[in-house]
């Protein structure tokens, strides 16, 4: 019986890489957390998950969304810092960006901006269906500077 296990070992191991993917992540709990979940989506080719993030009447066209991402090998975010306000029963949060994308012939390019999100107070909504945070609008642009160090600016 023990010699058996080297070579079940053996069976059990690939003989090619795989592509990686990140694992699933769906959460809107916070305007970081939506974003990243933007990217998780994104990341995943999960392009309509991506796509229900944006609210309603501002999303962009679905198809033009979808195709913007079709040579997207990769991407890597990093969030800057998050500034959120209260008005009239609604929550507003400007989230500055870095993205790194990566295509499928391994070319990356830095990508900066900011998203604005914005949420109905959760306790003064009390008629179906629950309205989550939601992107509003979002702006990227290239970026010449090194992915660590460039971040998007947000304008209130």
């Amino acid at each position: 019986m023990l010699r058996m296990l080297p070579l079940l070992a053996l069976v059990a191991t690939p003989v090619f890489a795989q592509e990686t993917v990140p694992d699933y992540s769906d959460d809107r709990s916070t305007p970081e957390a939506l974003v990243t979940s933007l990217y998780n989506a994104i990341d995943r080719r999960e392009y309509l998950r991506g796509w229900s993030y944006f609210a309603s009447e501002t999303a962009p066209d679905y198809e033009t969304f979808r195709d913007g991402y079709a040579t997207t090998e990769d991407v890597e975010l990093r969030i800057g810092s998050v500034e959120t306000e209260g008005a009239a029963g609604s929550i507003h949060s400007l989230v500055p960006v870095a993205i790194r994308a990566t295509d499928e012939g391994g070319e990356a390019t830095v990508f900066t901006g900011c998203y604005r999100l914005t949420q109905v107070q959760p306790a003064a909504q009390d008629t179906p269906p629950f309205r989550p945070i939601q992107i509003d609008d979002g702006t990227l642009a290239e970026s010449d500077e090194p992915f660590d160090t460039a971040m998007g600016t947000c304008e209130p």
